[in-house]
């Protein structure tokens, strides 16, 4: 039994989501921002971009980043993908070491 909880912990949360095992998520870690496919929409497409801190390229999707562009996105960082939910929650998280825009 222990050894199947021990298992447990190790597996991956799902890639859509932050989870509490996100707690450590690495915000200097190299990222790359995948832009949506979308190809309904009137918006010139995102180009896909490369961040040497995943904090950098976290900030630029919320902050920067239509929501609707924001929607399709997805975030890829140490072999991990999260989705605009999972971007939102890191954002937002209490870990995060970057300012935050202040809301106008």
């Amino acid at each position: 039994m222990a050894r199947s909880t021990a298992l447990a912990a190790k597996v991956a949360p799902a890639r859509n989501n932050v989870t509490v095992a996100d707690a450590g998520f690495d915000y200097k870690a190299e990222a790359e921002l995948f832009p949506t496919r979308n190809r309904n929409s009137r918006l010139k497409p995102l180009k896909y971009m490369r961040f040497p801190q995943a904090a950098k390229a976290i900030q630029f999707a919320v902050e920067e980043l239509s929501p609707e562009r924001l929607r399709g996105a997805y975030l890829e960082v140490n072999e991990e993908r999260y989705n605009s939910d999972g971007i939102r929650r890191l954002y937002d998280n209490t870990a995060y070491p970057l300012l935050r825009r202040t809301a106008s």
